[in-house]
């Protein structure tokens, strides 16, 4: 392991963030906001960027562990240098981490009880960390920093290990560099759509990047049902669906094949798995809550979206609704976004190669001697793809029962631990219960923030990136 290349590319890290804090001090200036929470941060972390950068040299080779090492210690040094303006704004080390973190890695889980009360620029950055953690802080770093080259390919791989690796352009940079303007196209006419709305800037900006980012932060407590707009909210689901399938399908939709969305097999199931989860919690309002079924509909699609993208707003306290209608919910907690998507969970696409490998399992146990590929695209999945696949969700679900576990010993009640476990590790954001949409994850132990804290990194992440870091080959010579 060459930990001199590491520091290096951590300190380069924590001077572009020192640089990009210097937006929400200009909004602190404009709003008349404090300018000491973001002055202290930027020359405290832009200090230890230029320690870091100049003390330790980047000379050597570029192996897949420095790849791991770099992406996993970036993730968790940008959220806790990110979380100085929160200590600074009266807020204790500890929550000011889970704040950090909730936003760096677009969950969108807050400790904070009365988010009316902090300044806008302190919301701003709460939300900028979402839309700087969406596409990756990583992807960013490589679009912009040309001395990476050939090294930014290990970064990419850490930062986005999915099934497949989609590269657009063969270098990696290029790729980069079109998935982030891609991401700021449609971010800047989300933004230009809800001021046509009815928001002003400062809303649309925030909840611009909190609705691309799929992170689901609002300045307000009572989030987008603050605004109570039913134009605001089908601007707010067309970009979460958006936000949620594969930005390097957009591109290519965009500019190369038109049918590459409505082509792939992923994008298909996605919709099927929205459609049909839909119209069970509009089946359900209706039903058993007695909504007309235009508001049924209207929450239970908003709801859905919203909590498929991982995105976390709320337009209403789905805490209220009956058990049948949040099993809905729950379910579509643990399947997420698309690959190459903002969103998080276990991801769409590993979902159907599971029902195909179970499929073809049946298949086999019928006709043994039979030889049928797993195919997606039309393309047949290598066998190693299926295998880590397989162990990706096996040991995703350990984490979520150890969690859920860990949680109920320290004194949370079942439901609570069960969501406030899948709402961390898959990046949603509000749970069940004393985590609810209206609620916040103060009521968690301080044990307990620790433990999700780490499970929205190891979840952002996917997984095997933190986790491969915990076994001893990882750091054998």
């Amino acid at each position: 392991m060459n930990y001199e290349i590491i520091l290096n590319v951590l300190g380069n890290l924590l001077r572009f963030l020192g640089l990009v804090m210097i937006i929400p001090l200009l909004v602190a200036y404009y709003y008349g906001d404090s300018l000491l929470p973001f002055a202290v941060a930027i020359a405290i972390t832009g200090a230890m960027g230029i320690l870091l950068s100049h003390r330790y040299g980047a000379e050597g080779d570029w192996k897949i562990r420095e790849g791991f090492a770099i992406v996993a210690f970036g993730w968790f040094t940008a959220a806790l240098f990110g979380s100085i303006p929160f200590m600074l704004d009266g807020i204790s080390p500890l929550n000011a981490l889970f704040e950090s973190m909730s936003g760096f890695t677009t969950t969108g889980a807050t400790i904070l009880q009365d988010i009316e009360s902090h300044s806008r620029s302190i919301l701003f950055w709460r939300s900028m960390t979402q839309w700087i953690g969406g596409m990756g802080i990583i992807m960013l770093f490589i679009a912009i920093l040309p001395k990476l080259g050939v090294a930014g390919r290990q970064l990419f791989r850490a930062e986005t290990p999915g099934p497949t690796e989609d590269k657009i352009k063969p270098r990696i940079r290029g790729t980069a560099r079109i998935l982030w303007t891609v991401y700021v196209v449609i971010s800047i006419i989300q933004t230009v759509l809800l001021m046509i709305a009815g928001m002003d800037l400062y809303d649309a900006v925030t909840h611009t990047f909190t609705t691309m980012s799929t992170g689901g932060f609002s300045p307000y407590s009572q989030g987008i049902a603050v605004f109570n707009n039913p134009f605001i909210e089908v601007i707010i689901v067309v970009f979460m669906f958006i936000a949620g399938a594969n930005f390097a399908l957009h591109y290519r939709t965009l500019y190369t094949d038109r049918y590459s969305l409505v082509n792939d097999n992923e994008f298909k199931f996605y919709t099927v798995i929205i459609l049909a989860a839909t119209s069970l919690l509009t089946f359900s309002l209706w039903n058993d809550m007695g909504e007309n079924i235009f508001t049924s509909f209207r929450y239970a699609l908003f709801q859905v979206v919203s909590i498929t993208t991982t995105t976390g707003y709320a337009t209403t306290d789905f805490n209220m609704w009956t058990d049948s209608a949040r099993i809905v919910l729950l379910a579509v907690m643990f399947i997420g976004g698309c690959a190459g998507s903002t969103a998080g969970g276990i991801k769409v696409v590993r979902f159907l190669l599971l029902l195909k490998y179970s499929q073809n399992a049946l298949f086999k146990s019928i006709h043994p001697k039979a030889v049928k590929p797993i195919k997606f695209n039309n393309k047949a999945v290598p066998e190693d793809v299926m295998q880590a696949i397989v162990s990706f969700v096996v040991i995703y679900i350990m984490i979520f029962a150890v969690s859920t576990a860990l949680l109920s010993l320290m004194g949370m009640e079942l439901i609570s631990s069960i969501t406030a476990s899948i709402a961390t590790l898959g990046n949603i954001g509000p749970g069940f219960n004393a985590v609810g949409p209206l609620s916040n994850f103060d009521v968690v132990p301080d044990l307990g923030k620790l433990l999700l804290i780490a499970n929205m990194w190891i979840g952002r992440l996917e997984v095997f990136t933190v986790i491969v870091m915990l076994t001893p080959e990882f750091w054998k010579r």
